[in-house]
């Protein structure tokens, strides 16, 4: 009987047998996952689950009865320590298993603070997975200080929860602006205001110099001179994918495991899909860091080892939600030249990247008609002159069908 191992039970593990399965993969399956929870969402882990507002079984992608009735052989808490692509075996805590498929699933890991700087200290935390925000968790109550250091979106999702909940939130980022990796200065003033309306103290070019405590952190040195008491720190400063196995193996990583189109990687029979993989787009290779990402590759990936031979071609979109703000982002502003706004704040509001006449990306904040039209635009190809966007008099509809 055929054997297809999944390595990683996030959304694209998961996503990649429950397809397997609807399309009629008979086979044996078996999906590993690191952590003891079966397969759950991660973008409310910092937002609604934080918040108290959704209960653990909610956060599950589907009841773990469901690999059972599916006849997948769900292993947690399981760690695998090697791949041998010769053989087509894996070894998973101590036992040898051979496979027919293999697909690497496994996701990213977050960056941590060094411990020279205090990153080993009781109380910093990361925003990553389940058990990351069960022990920050009982930290959040009204009035304690928090230092959250990023000004990405993993930063200024836990800066609004936190206060949300009423506590002193202190947020630095050593780049000149939040979000300067990922978005324009338009949408970076449009968050800004958004968190100081709300009492975060924003510290923009400002880095963490180190942090302080014996054991317990209970203070911060800023790089301009500025010390801190602090309670608990959150670091938000970015991810990097989980490519150790596949190194281990020998499989090629480049920016991420490196996959061709159909998301088969370096070696044979090993597949790979979701945050762990780098893949072709437009003539260049990326990573993308999001769930229609994970599981529409992961998707492809079932199909191509059922023989469909299909090729994965991405359409990023993303969401932030901050506040009362919830923000959609289509398509990948990589080397705009130029922002176009539409509308205006409070009320919804748009950011359009150009790069020259080519629309490449919209930013929509609590603008989800702005959203759906820019990324139909994008995805058909279309890219309306900035002039025609900016217009409040535009229909944009219309854009659509011109």
């Amino acid at each position: 009987m055929r054997h297809i191992i999944v390595i990683g039970a996030g959304q694209a593990g998961s996503s990649c047998v429950v397809k397997l399965r609807n399309d009629g993969f008979d086979g044996k399956i078996t999906l590993i996952g690191a952590e003891a929870h079966p397969p759950y969402q991660r973008p409310p882990l910092s937002k609604a689950y934080l918040m108290g507002d959704m209960a653990l079984e909610r956060l599950y992608l589907r009841p773990e009865a469901f690999y059972a009735e599916q006849n997948i052989d769900l292993r947690l808490g399981a760690t695998v320590e090697a791949i041998d692509t010769t053989t087509r075996q894996i070894t998973v805590d101590g036992t040898v298993i051979a496979y027919d498929d293999l697909v690497l699933a496994t996701g990213s890991v977050p960056h941590r603070l060094p411990a020279a700087i205090g990153g080993a200290l009781e109380g910093v935390h990361v925003v990553r997975g389940l058990l990351d925000v069960d022990a920050m968790a009982p930290r959040f109550v009204a009035g304690a200080r928090v230092l959250i250091v990023g000004g990405g979106y993993i930063g200024l999702e836990a800066a609004s929860v936190a206060a949300k909940l009423g506590l002193e939130v202190t947020l630095v980022e050593m780049a000149p602006r939040i979000l300067q990796r990922v978005a324009s200065p338009e949408t970076s003033n449009f968050f800004r205001y958004l968190h100081q309306s709300h009492g975060v103290m924003l510290r923009e070019g400002v880095g963490l110099e180190r942090l302080t405590g014996d054991g317990v952190v209970s203070g911060a040195v800023l790089t301009d001179g500025v010390t801190l008491e602090v309670d608990f720190v959150i670091v938000g400063v970015g991810i990097a994918p989980s490519t150790a196995l596949a190194e281990a193996a020998g499989i090629t990583v480049e920016n991420g495991i490196a996959v061709d189109s159909y998301g088969r990687t370096s070696a044979p029979h090993v597949w790979a899909a979701g945050d762990c993989t780098s893949f072709p787009h437009n003539g260049a290779r990326i990573r993308l860091e999001s769930v229609p990402n994970a599981i529409e590759q992961a998707e492809v990936v079932a199909e191509n080892i059922m023989g469909a031979e299909k090729e994965y071609y991405a359409k990023p979109w993303f969401w932030s939600d901050q506040y009362d703000v919830k923000l959609q982002i289509a398509g990948l502003n990589t080397g705009y030249d130029r922002v176009v706004t539409r509308g205006a704040v409070p009320g919804p509001v748009s950011f359009w990247y150009y790069r020259g006449a080519m629309l490449l990306a919209v930013d929509a904040a609590n603008d989800p008609r702005g959203y759906m039209i820019g990324k139909r635009l994008i995805e058909a190809g279309k890219s309306p002159a900035p002039e025609i966007v900016a217009d409040p008099q535009t229909d944009m509809k219309a854009l659509l069908t011109a």
